[in-house]
């Protein structure tokens, strides 16, 4: 993503959870929750704006049907040892709604921290990142070198945003 496009998606992110990139909507109640052997979990690009940086947890359904997710997805940090590292993220207080997640299709969380150590100090950088989806008690780690500075450390709602 070029600069313009991080000032964008922090706007959006500042904004309340607007969508960047797609619409967002409810959608029907009929498609069944997706379960973490539907998805294949990645990280997208590391970006920084105002203080923050904002890494996109891409979530993709890998199943032949549609599924749907609501809410936030459990993070947090563990080292190469698979020891969590400090709390688990917060939720941001961002609306959120029903995502349907066609086969092959991906959507996206946003996990948040300060770009350095801004009214605290930082954690030991972790080897891996924990990711419940929403809905579920089987997680995934994903590998991601995260350092969490001042004691921020939080997770948006799953959307359907296209952040890199």
């Amino acid at each position: 993503m070029y600069p313009s496009a991080t000032v964008a998606l922090a706007a959006v992110l500042a904004a309340g959870g607007a969508t960047y990139g797609a619409v967002q909507s409810e959608v029907s109640t009929s498609l069944r929750t997706c379960t973490l052997d539907d998805l294949y979990l990645s990280m997208g690009t590391k970006e920084g704006a105002a203080g923050s940086v904002y890494w996109p947890i891409h979530i993709t359904n890998t199943s032949t049907s549609g599924c749907a997710l609501r809410g936030y997805p459990g993070v947090s940090v563990l080292n190469a040892a698979h020891q969590q590292i400090g709390s688990a993220a917060t939720r941001t207080s961002r609306p959120y709604g029903t995502v349907g997640v066609a086969p092959g299709k991906t959507v996206t969380a946003v996990v948040r921290t300060t770009n350095g150590p801004v009214g605290g100090p930082c954690r030991p950088t972790g080897t891996y990142l924990r990711v419940y989806p929403p809905a579920s008690y089987k997680a995934e780690l994903i590998p991601a070198p995260m350092r969490v500075c001042s004691n921020v450390f939080e997770v948006g709602p799953v959307t359907t945003q296209t952040a890199s």
